[in-house]
């Protein structure tokens, strides 16, 4: 999801998300926020939280902590009482997992070793397949109609859906202000990224009037469906189903959100996302999503796509680590689009042919969009 709004580990980065929400009445001390969720939220169990008229922090974890009370300072400008926060801090709890997560050192091996082959293959998998098949078949309708309005084939939507959660199987488990507040106050190097990130989800808290000790979801604080962040929820969150409320929980909202995002980050209608080409040495040239070339220069070093390309168009080229050797592609601003949601290459390589296998599933209506779908389609996992 992610500027990557959307932070995982390795090679799932963070993940990577104004609108719809309704504000509480004014911030005295003892106000309540009214849940939202009653509707909106079916099944998360939202309730409403009261305050405390506690002037400063003095009981928790975070008690004492000089930069916790500058939080709360910086908190006041976004709609909040001093007492409303210290309230909110005295009840949080540090999580000392993350911490040890994140501080683990992932070390790549050095040459080709099959690492793409096997982490396609923890993903793509018969299961998969048949799961993204059946919530495509149920959501059907808000997929067609989240792609006629944002452009977006429902294949990535789906795909992207099930690489986050299983479609719905796994969400995560940590408390989100528990785990923003760990990261925002005790994880140093990414200190900035997360404290912004947790003012966002407060604001979130407010605006949809929800009690912010209620969202649960992954360690670094993605949520829902599509596992946003806290600030690409803020900007890129849709209320789908006309509800009246921006809901991440609910399926129809985030087929919407989702495909509203890749929208937002640059999604071309009708491009292609990626197409395999010939073997070639890419010599000293550099490999990865950010990489761009002339795609006129990659094909006189003897790069040789299947499809015919523009005369100036750029691409990236894509370096996989495969069983048997490196195989080589081309990324398009589609493929770009994907690296928003999650900044690494794999992941959105994978997100790109679970689509084209839950495509090939589905019929070819959207597989002129992406010329590399009989390829990915021939090994669906």
């Amino acid at each position: 999801m992610r500027r990557s709004p959307l932070v995982i580990a390795a090679f799932v980065t963070l993940l990577p998300l104004a609108g719809c929400g309704s504000n509480p009445s004014k911030n005295a001390p003892e106000a309540t926020l009214a849940s939202a969720h009653g509707k909106a939220h079916r099944g998360v169990g939202l309730r409403p939280v009261k305050f405390s008229n506690t002037p400063r922090l003095t009981s928790g974890p975070y008690a004492g902590r000089a930069d916790v009370e500058r939080f709360i300072d910086r908190m006041q400008a976004r709609g909040y009482t001093r007492p409303e926060l210290v309230s909110i801090f005295s009840r949080v709890r540090p999580d000392d997992w993350i911490i040890e997560y994140m501080n683990r050192q992932w070390r790549p091996s050095s040459g080709p070793n099959g690492a793409w082959t096997r982490y396609r293959a923890r993903h793509i998998t018969p299961a998969m397949l048949a799961k993204g098949s059946a919530f495509w078949n149920q959501y059907a309708a808000a997929l067609d109609r989240a792609s006629k309005k944002y452009g977006v084939p429902p294949e990535y939507v789906v795909a992207i859906i099930g690489i986050e959660t299983k479609w719905g199987g796994y969400m995560g488990k940590h408390r989100i202000v528990d785990a923003l507040s760990t990261l925002a106050f005790d994880y140093p190097r990414r200190a900035d990224y997360f404290s912004d990130e947790l003012e966002n989800f407060l604001v979130m808290a407010r605006q949809e009037g929800f009690d912010p000790f209620q969202p649960v979801g992954s360690f670094a604080g993605a949520m829902g469906y599509g596992q946003f962040m806290p600030s690409s929820y803020l900007a890129y969150a849709v209320d789908f189903d006309g509800d009246g409320q921006r809901n991440l929980w609910n399926k129809e909202d985030a087929i919407g959100s989702v495909a509203h995002y890749f929208q937002q980050h640059g999604w071309k209608t009708g491009e292609p996302v990626a197409v395999p080409v010939s073997a070639a040495s890419p010599g000293v040239l550099e490999t990865g999503f950010r990489s761009s070339y002339p795609a006129g220069r990659l094909q006189g070093l003897g790069f040789r796509a299947p499809v015919s390309l523009r005369d100036g168009q750029r691409v990236s080229l894509l370096q996989l680590d495969a069983a048997g050797g490196y195989e080589y592609w081309f990324g398009f601003d589609n493929f770009r689009a994907i690296t928003e949601y999650n900044n690494s290459t794999y992941y959105a390589m994978t997100v790109h042919q679970l689509a084209q296998a839950l495509r090939a599933r589905h019929g070819g209506r959207y597989a002129k969009t992406t010329p590399a779908a009989g390829a990915a389609a021939a090994h669906p996992g």
